[in-house]
This record gives structure tokens, C-alpha cells and sequence, in this order.
């Protein structure tokens, strides 16, 4: 029996990482292990923010992906959320018992509309102002 609530959680707390992948699909699901890989080069490019500081062209590219691997795992636990539970057993609990979600699918759907909502807007943000401070610097070499 694959737990609708557990697999919310999962998706709002390590599903950047793919863990929600490998909850609900086991160990040989290839989206699962293509999940870290983003989030690990994005963790880089906010490690390089700190190091070298936001003038740092790699870091401009990194640092999105995490916000987007973040956004994704967050859009992936509100789609759990908000499944209905005989849509799930159909998809994950084939010949179990009917599975019976409650508040605690709600909480995690309503942290991850607010978490994912902010870290996508941050995202932006961030990579709308690196994008046009970057034309700015461009447009000023070309000038002189």
C-alpha cells in the first residue's frame, strides 16, 4: 500500500532529491535518479553566489536549476495532494485495500502551494535581474 500523505510529504520534503520517485516507483525509475543531479548543480551555483558573490556568470546559469527542481518537486506533491483517493488506488494501490487520506495530505498540498509558489517566484526574479543587468553590461562594452 503506497501512502497518499507519505508520498505528499515526501514530494515537499526530499523531492528535489527524486525520493518521492523512488517511494511511489522503487529504485529503477530513471526520473527519480535524474532529480539530484540538478538540485546538486544548483546547490554549486549557490555556493559559488557566496563564495564569489552575484557577479559570477556560472552562478547565473546554477542557481535556477535549483529553484526549478524545487518548484517541480513542490507541483509534484500538490498533484499527490490533490489526487482522489480512488484515482491512487487505482495507479498505486492495485488490489489493496482503499486507502483514506486526510488533513495531513491538505497541510503538505497547502506547504507546498506556499513553498513552491515562493521559491518560483524567487527563481524568476532572480534570473530576470541577472538576464537584463547582464545586457546592461554588454550594451555598455559596446558603447565605449
Amino acid at each position: 500500500m503506497k501512502s497518499k500523505t507519505l508520498a505528499t510529504w515526501i514530494a515537499l520534503v526530499g523531492g528535489s532529491l527524486g525520493l518521492h520517485r523512488f517511494y511511489l516507483f522503487g529504485l529503477r525509475d530513471l526520473w527519480g535518479w535524474l532529480h539530484p543531479l540538478p538540485t546538486l548543480l544548483g546547490l554549486y551555483g549557490v555556493q559559488r553566489v557566496l563564495e564569489l558573490g552575484q557577479d559570477d556568470h556560472l552562478s547565473w546559469a546554477l542557481v535556477p536549476m535549483l529553484g526549478v527542481t524545487i518548484a517541480a518537486s513542490m507541483l509534484a506533491a500538490i498533484v499527490y495532494g490533490l489526487t482522489s483517493d480512488e484515482t491512487w488506488d487505482r495507479r498505486f494501490n492495485e488490489g489493496g485495500g482503499a486507502s483514506r487520506s486526510g488533513w495531513g495530505a491538505v497541510i503538505g498540498v497547502v506547504l507546498a502551494l506556499l513553498l513552491g509558489a515562493g521559491v518560483l517566484m524567487a527563481t524568476i526574479a532572480f534570473s530576470g535581474q541577472r538576464f537584463f543587468e547582464y545586457q546592461i553590461e554588454e550594451a555598455r562594452k559596446i558603447s565605449q
